[in-house]
């Protein structure tokens, strides 16, 4: 029989209630406790779910086997090393810190405690994702040669949303580094980046781009572009393809519809979903599903703590490239 798990949150902002509804619809998985200071108490109520504006409270209850970080991310280290003292299994949004020596000492104490963590890098849950890396994993295209990753989101991040994120590189190319890591099997060693602030000045006067190009040497020879945009006008631009001696793969944009139409005026289709909480759904559902799986199979995580530092060092070396106008390599030390 399938013993139940109990988990506790911290955060209940966008992303917590998406990962807390998944969990609602999860079988032998009971969310006990959610703590926000701004909870929505309406949400939470119509959920049944236990509140508390503490995250002490989460950390403290013993029947809590992990805690769910979905908390700002100037706080997640510090959780993390507070659920590790206490003795909890953790699932931790991305980042873990913008420093690598405090993301360091969050994985000495997560170490320390023999707890698991996993690091919300949802995108390698994505089928389409998953199966260009099958594509890759097996040779059906050969020895890899290129990886290509365009990521736009559709619309501009408020300028105080910018002051904090750490800069687009560790904010939102972090997923991208985490896919071409994930995509070719292999380590970054090299970064090339070039950004402006194109699209909204007062980005550039917050320190902050919102275009870029990024281009990567591997360690197995394959090189790699990104290419990034604060702003499509025409929704969350999500492509990759990956490029072989054999041939190449592609994962396109997914639409509300596959229909196409057809006239003397022209052929339009579907514009892309919107955004990240449209498109990725079904990776956030999976991925909390492994990390279910892995509490009960006493396993680790697919996606840990290493992967959540080694993407920092490589927005790090690419702000660095960008600031320099010269490739640097990454120091993974």
């Amino acid at each position: 029989m399938m013993r139940t798990v109990i988990l506790g949150a911290i955060g209940a902002g966008r992303i917590g209630k998406l990962h807390t509804e998944n969990i609602l619809q999860m079988p032998g998985v009971r969310m006990k406790l959610m703590a926000d200071p701004y909870i929505d108490e309406t949400w939470a109520r119509g959920r049944s779910l236990a509140v508390t504006t503490e995250p002490e409270a989460v950390f403290a209850d013993k029947e809590i086997e992990a805690v769910l970080i979905f908390s700002p991310s100037t706080l997640h280290a510090d959780q993390i090393i507070t659920a590790a003292e206490n003795g909890k299994h953790i699932f931790c949004e991305k980042p873990i810190a913008l420093d690598p020596d405090r993301i360091r000492q969050a994985l000495d104490a997560v170490a320390k405690a023999k707890v698991k963590l996993q690091i919300g890098f949802n995108r390698r849950f994505d089928p389409e994702f998953c199966r260009l890396r099958e594509a890759v994993s097996s040779g059906e295209i050969g020895r890899l040669y290129q990886i290509k990753i365009t990521a736009r989101d559709p619309a501009l991040p408020s300028i105080d949303y910018v002051k904090t994120s750490g800069g687009m590189f560790l904010d939102m190319t972090i997923h991208d580094f985490d896919m071409v890591r994930y995509l070719s099997g292999s380590e970054v060693e090299e970064v090339f980046a070039a950004g402006a602030a194109m699209i909204d000045r007062t980005i550039g006067e917050a320190g902050d781009i919102d275009t870029a190009i990024t281009t990567l040497k591997l360690t197995n020879g394959a090189l790699a572009v990104i290419d990034n945009s604060r702003q499509a006008v025409y929704g969350y631009d999500q492509r990759i393809e990956v490029f072989g001696s054999k041939g190449s793969m592609q994962a396109c944009n997914r639409t509300p519809t596959r229909t196409v139409s057809t006239t003397a005026e022209g052929v339009i289709t579907d514009k892309p979903l919107y955004f990240f909480l449209e498109r990725y759904q079904e990776s956030f559902r999976v991925e909390m599903e492994e990390f279910v799986a892995a509490l009960r199979e006493k396993r680790d995580p697919a996606v840990g703590g290493i992967d959540g530092l080694i993407s920092t060092l490589i927005g790090i070396a690419a702000k660095e490239s960008m600031e320099r106008g010269e490739p640097v390599r990454v120091n993974q030390g």
